[in-house]
């Protein structure tokens, strides 16, 4: 079974994504436990999209929780549900997050926020799939999948007494770190182009390109924001911009400062015809050298794409061409 690279969070042709779809093709047929670890924006969210997609609860729902963007009181609510009357407010039954998740899978977001008392609970959840509702003594029975995600080091948290030990032992039955963004820009040519045409067909616009110097710009910037900042960049630079090719002008003022900075030995950028190289390169690995599918992806013909591997001497490392 394949994993579901149409997420920008697990696209990418860089070792360590490479790895992560390996694992991800792994873990995703099974019922485990998946704790997703790594900086904010890294997309931890579309990982756990792609596992639910790819696995056997597929046609079941996929519910979010962000546990930091509610007081504990109000989240132990959207979790569990609540009875009419339960609390002050509570003008109706109220079915929580676990439920709605029945036969599916939910996404803890942010679990490194939760308080001691709701991670008591949701520990008990994982123990024995059963839960009560606020204001109720009835027993609610859940199949539910869990995954988990945080951008805290909840190991350290265990040490320090503020995340249970054994809540992070049931969570950690499968644990993968996302790479930030600067560690695996060999990646970008893809993610780029992926933002690029979803940004196409919201704006109707029709950029197509990046200048020289836009390339120059996102190689030495360090993306503290990862993925989310450079989707965000794109959009704004798209927006900005009046031609067919994204400039340096309609970037920030920081990125057009990092381009217009003395040459640094990480400044070999592609030329356009080296940029198309690339990006036809990643495509082919992308789709294992099968070279029906990459030209249906690069949206050109099998002829073009065969003239194209011979021009720029293209060659697959370990898959076999198709």
């Amino acid at each position: 079974m394949d994993v579901n690279l149409e997420f920008p969070g697990v696209l990418g042709v860089s070792p360590r994504m490479k790895e992560i779809a390996r694992l991800l093709v792994l873990v995703a047929p099974s019922e485990a436990t998946v704790l997703l670890l790594g900086e904010t924006g890294t997309g931890k969210e579309l990982v756990a999209q792609a596992i639910h997609l790819n696995s056997p609860r597929r046609q079941g729902p996929f519910v979010v929780v962000n546990c930091a963007a509610l007081p504990e009181t109000l989240l132990e609510s959207e979790l569990f549900g609540h009875e009419k009357g339960a609390f002050t407010g509570a003008t109706a039954k109220k079915e929580g997050r676990f439920l709605l998740a029945h036969q599916g899978t939910l996404f803890l977001d942010e679990i490194g926020e939760l308080q001691p008392s709701t991670q008591a609970k949701i520990l008990r959840v994982l123990q024995n799939r059963e839960f009560e509702p606020l204001g109720s003594n009835r027993t609610v029975k859940v199949e539910v999948r869990i995954i988990a995600a945080t951008n805290r080091n909840l190991e350290t948290m265990v040490q320090l007494g503020t995340f249970r030990d054994d809540l992070y032992y049931r969570l950690h039955v499968f644990p993968i770190t996302l790479p930030p963004l600067r560690d695996r820009l060999e990646d970008l040519p893809l993610l780029i182009e992926f933002f690029l045409k979803r940004f196409q067909a919201k704006y109707q616009h029709t950029v197509k390109a990046l200048a020289p110097e836009v390339l120059r710009a996102f190689r030495r910037y360090s993306w503290p924001g990862n993925i989310r900042e450079l989707e965000n960049t794109l959009e704004r630079g798209l927006i900005i911009c009046q031609g067919e090719t994204l400039r340096l002008a309609d970037l920030s003022p920081q990125l057009q400062q990092l381009a217009q900075e003395p040459p640094t030995g990480l400044d070999a950028e592609p030329s356009p015809p080296e940029w198309e190289k690339e990006f036809i390169y990643h495509t082919l690995e992308k789709h294992a050298w099968n070279r029906r599918d990459a030209a249906a992806a690069l949206q050109i013909s099998l002829e073009e794409l065969d003239f194209k591997i011979r021009a720029y001497g293209l060659k697959s490392h370990g898959s076999t061409p198709a």
